[in-house]
C-alpha cells in the first residue's frame, strides 16, 4: 500500500505555498487568491479554465456590470 495518490494532491499546495511568498504585496496575494479559486472553480465544474478564461476576458469589455454573474465558470457548465 502507498499515498501517491494523496502526496500528487498535495503537492500542487506544497508548491503553491512557496510561491505565495512571491506574490509581491498584500494586494497581489489577493488577485493570486481570486484567480486561483476561479481556474479551481471552473475545474471543479468540468469547464477548461483556459478556454473559460479567454472567452471571458474577450466579452469582459462589453458586457453590463449587472450581468457579470453571466460570465462565472459554473455558468459554463450548464450550456
Amino acid at each position: 500500500m502507498d499515498n501517491n495518490t494523496a502526496e500528487r494532491g498535495m503537492r500542487a499546495i506544497a508548491l503553491g505555498r512557496k510561491n505565495y511568498l512571491f506574490v509581491g504585496s498584500e494586494a497581489g496575494g489577493k488577485a493570486a487568491a481570486i484567480a486561483y479559486t476561479l481556474i479551481e472553480t471552473a475545474k471543479l465544474n468540468g469547464v477548461d479554465p483556459q478556454v473559460w478564461l479567454a472567452d471571458t476576458l474577450a466579452r469582459l469589455p462589453d458586457h453590463k456590470i449587472t450581468r457579470i454573474d453571466e460570465l462565472l465558470p459554473w455558468r459554463w457548465a450548464n450550456l
